[in-house]
């Protein structure tokens, strides 16, 4: 039922609001104000302790003293069996929160003038209601009430008295009634003459119990009308309301890593989606609890709380499988950022593993759902039960913007690109281990098939477990495609080697070009020596002809300035005058 219709119902009937959770939200809002409401099903369904339960949240938590009259169970079997279950009723009675009152019917007791009549019963009650100012009233069962009388003309005309009686003193009631074998109630009368009919169901299939509620009719308002699994436990009756679970969550754009640095860089280099929901499937023993724990682990690490779900595993066994590859989770148990909650499938029915997961993650307030594995729900022909279950679980995480991941067994007679239980479009992000055989070997590769909303990479990278947890290794492709294991290990030794052969040959050549270089330094610098020689011989012949030039150029001078001067002693000849 939508908020919407959910809203107008509420507005068009008055409704007292039980306090169990998850019913008020399928009612729109609790049972119908000063009406009676006939609550029916088979022994050992719950009956009592809905109509109890009715009654100590309404004193407890609205305000709404109450009274219970019991045809069964007398004051002290009640008081025991619900103290369990944390009610107080002996402290609720002392403060006059709840009246309490065992009815033993007989017959001859309340049968006046030959005629069956309920007037003393109303009496009773009447004074009970105004002994503590009850707003609401159980009466448990009604089948006790009306035992050993066969008439059931008298029986219809007093139900409707009762019923009538309980309306003008404006009472919400609660009658309790024994499912009959195709009715209701084993008198088949009380839904007529009830403002509001919920059936309570207890059933066992395949050897697995379940226990379910449906709102049969509820006058002047809507509801919704399907079956819900419900819980009895320690904290009392819970309704799971299955459908009010929609499509209308919001998404967050922040990543969280998968805790492997590789796979983060296959998903943008960011890991995933927060609440987001993530599957991890494969073959028996390729990794994916490892996967889980790595993701665990790395949540742990950034302070956020984990809630891990085992159903093949204790919580011992797997922490220390986890060792082996040094994925230590211990240590968060101890601060508690990490529960473990570790049951078979088989040990409840499949609405019941419903029933639990909500009850434990509202309690526990996880960032992180692991569930490992989800196909171990699968059993006989249940695969579309298991799937309906499981989408209900994922709608439940994401409107809480839960980030979840799935492990799922592939079988190895189907195809790796289907899950066994059918979920892969519910799947943000799905991881797909494989077994690759390649030389007589058996070696691991993943990829992610798909991934909502970001780029990933389409490479099958080697999947390997070692000491320090899982690694990836980049893609190798060989001359022959893509190698793996020991097929790998031999390309890269020949690789290796090849290298090395040339790395060698470089270094030769490097050596034979140096031997080279300083042989020719050599030569080089012989000749500059050489040269300098000459050069230095050939400076001092120049020097010397220099001098020999200079001094004969001295003497030439030297005797030029001889000559000049003998001739300046005789007398110069004037051959002008001569001639």
């Amino acid at each position: 039922m939508n908020k919407t219709a959910s809203k107008l119902a509420i507005e068009s009937l008055q409704k007292s609001p039980s306090g169990i959770k998850g019913f008020d939200e399928i009612t729109g809002g609790g049972l119908p104000t000063g009406r009676p409401t006939l609550i029916c099903g088979g022994a050992g369904c719950g009956k009592t302790l809905f109509g109890l339960e009715f009654l100590v949240r309404g004193a407890t938590q609205f305000n709404e003293p109450g009274i219970l009259l019991s045809f069964e169970e007398t004051i002290e079997e009640l008081t025991k069996n619900v103290a369990s279950l944390g009610f107080d009723l002996e402290d609720l009675v002392k403060n006059k929160k709840i009246a309490l009152d065992y009815v033993r019917v007989e017959r001859s007791e309340i049968e006046e003038t030959g005629e069956y009549d309920l007037e003393g019963l109303f009496i009773r009650l009447a004074y009970a209601i105004d002994s503590i100012g009850a707003k609401r009233v159980v009466l448990d069962t009604i089948e006790s009430l009306f035992a050993g009388l066969p008439n059931q003309l008298i029986l219809r005309a007093e139900l409707r008295r009762l019923f009538r009686w309980l309306k003008e003193k404006g009472v919400t009631a609660i009658i309790t009634g024994e499912r009959g074998d195709k009715t209701f109630t084993r008198q088949g009368l009380e839904e007529y003459v009830s403002d509001c009919v919920i059936m309570l169901d207890h059933r066992v299939t395949e050897q697995t119990s379940t226990r379910r509620l449906r709102v049969v009719k509820y006058r002047g308002s809507t509801h919704g009308t399907n079956e819900y699994p419900f819980l009895i436990d320690e904290n009392g009756f819970s309704v799971l309301p299955v459908t009010s679970l929609g499509l209308n969550h919001t998404v967050s754009n922040k990543r969280v890593s998968s805790g492997i640095t590789l796979l983060d860089k296959m998903l943008e280099g960011k890991g995933y989606y927060r609440g987001s929901t993530v599957l991890v499937s494969g073959t028996a023993g390729v990794g994916k609890t490892s996967i889980a724990a790595h993701f665990a682990e790395a949540a742990c690490k950034r302070g956020e709380r984990v809630l891990y779900f085992c159903f093949e595993e204790s919580p011992d066994q797997l922490m220390r499988n986890m060792l082996s590859i040094g994925i230590k989770l211990e240590p968060w148990v101890q601060k508690g950022l990490l529960q473990f909650h570790a049951t078979r499938p088989t040990l409840y029915g499949l609405e019941m593993h419903l029933a639990v997961t909500h009850k434990i993650v509202n309690a526990f307030k996880p960032d992180i759902v692991i569930l490992d594995p989800v196909n171990t729900f699968v059993v006989s022909d249940k695969e579309y039960e298991v799937k309906t279950m499981l989408m209900r679980i994922v709608d439940f995480l994401k409107s809480k913007n839960i980030t979840a991941l799935f492990t799922s067994l592939t079988s190895g007679d189907t195809s790796l690109e289907n899950s066994d239980v059918g979920i892969s479009s519910l799947i943000d992000t799905w991881l797909l281990l494989r077994d690759i055989e390649l030389s007589s070997e058996r070696n691991r590769g993943m990829y992610v098939l798909k991934s909502r909303g970001m780029a990933n990479s389409n490479q099958i990278r080697e999947f390997i477990l070692t000491d320090h947890g899982v690694e990836l290794r980049e893609v190798y492709i060989g001359a022959s495609g893509g190698l793996t294991g020991s097929a790998r290990v031999a390309q890269e030794a020949l690789e290796d080697a090849e290298l090395l052969k040339r790395k060698h040959e470089i270094e030769h050549k490097k050596r034979e070009i140096e031997r080279k270089r300083k042989a020719l330094e050599s030569k080089i610098a012989t000749l500059h020596a050489d040269f300098d020689s000459e050069e230095s011989e050939a400076v001092k012949l120049i020097k010397a002809e220099q001098d020999i030039i200079k001094k004969l150029e001295q003497d030439k001078m030297e005797m030029a300035i001889s000559r000049k001067a003998v001739m300046e002693k005789r007398a110069p000849v004037n051959l002008k005058k001569s001639l």
